[in-house]
Formats: C-alpha cells, sequence, structure tokens
C-alpha cells in the first residue's frame, strides 16, 4: 500500500448545522462561497456533487464526485472523485475521499470540518496537494463570508 497524506481544516460559523448542509448542496449558495462557475448537486445517498470554474461554456476546471454518504446535517462524504482540467490531468492517479463534517456548538453556531485523504506521498503530488491546501483556505473563507453576508 503506498503512503498517502491528508488534508484538515475547519471553520467555526455563526449558523446551525441545518443552514450549513444546506450551503454544501444548494447550486447557487455553491457558486456563492466555492466561486464556482455552476453546480450540480442530487442530494442523497450515492448522488451526484458537481462543479465547474472558469468560463462557464469552456470551464478551466470540473469537479465531480459520488456523495457516498449522505447523512443530514451532519455528514457527507464524498468519493470516486472525477477532477478534469484543462491544464490536463494531475500527474499521479487521483484517489482522493472528501469528507465534510458539521459540529453543531448551539442552535446557531457550529464548527464545518473537510478531511480530504488520499493524496500520494511521493514528489510528483506536491504541487497539486500545496494547491488544494490553499484552495481549502480560500474556500472556507468563502464559506464564512457566504454564511456571515447571511446573517447581515
Amino acid at each position: 500500500m503506498n503512503e498517502t497524506r491528508s488534508h484538515e481544516h475547519s471553520v467555526k460559523l455563526s449558523a446551525g448545522a441545518e443552514r450549513v448542509f444546506d450551503a454544501l448542496i444548494s447550486p447557487a449558495a455553491i457558486c456563492r462561497w466555492w466561486q464556482a462557475s455552476s453546480a450540480i448537486v442530487i442530494p442523497k445517498p450515492g448522488g451526484i456533487w458537481a462543479g465547474t470554474w472558469g468560463d462557464t461554456e469552456d470551464p478551466d476546471y470540473i469537479t465531480i464526485f459520488r456523495m457516498t454518504t449522505f447523512e443530514r446535517p451532519k455528514r457527507i462524504v464524498f468519493d470516486e472523485a472525477e477532477y478534469i482540467a484543462k491544464a490536463g490531468p494531475p500527474p499521479f492517479e487521483l484517489k482522493t475521499v472528501t469528507t465534510f463534517e458539521i459540529e453543531p456548538i448551539s442552535e446557531n453556531k457550529c464548527i464545518l470540518k473537510v478531511i480530504q485523504t488520499g493524496f500520494p506521498a511521493e514528489s510528483v503530488a506536491d504541487e497539486f496537494y500545496a494547491a488544494c491546501e490553499t484552495g481549502w483556505k480560500d474556500t472556507f473563507d468563502g464559506m464564512k463570508n457566504y454564511i456571515d453576508a447571511l446573517n447581515s
């Protein structure tokens, strides 16, 4: 078995678990907080989550996942990732699993956490891994800004 590495990020949000869960699966919300150009979601166990970034007719990136776990309002597991980029595929086989977990703190506060596993430990994956690290930070900043805007 090859050695892998993972990312883990969390953010405290001023919203209840249901509201945050809805933001993870609502195409309009995904376009706002994740800065996606478009999104398609079939929100159920075995459903599809797809997002595009860049020009809506000729996107720079397309990411598609199967939601293998769908436990409202606390957990979604994205598996069977497909990543398509104009620049070409990553220089390694992409076998990541992305888990979103929502931990309620109170009725109007929660912690959103993402755990993304399965990145090869080999140097061939370093650039892609680093880009994902930056991407998760920016994505969670976007989620916090989105939730804060809903509250104002």
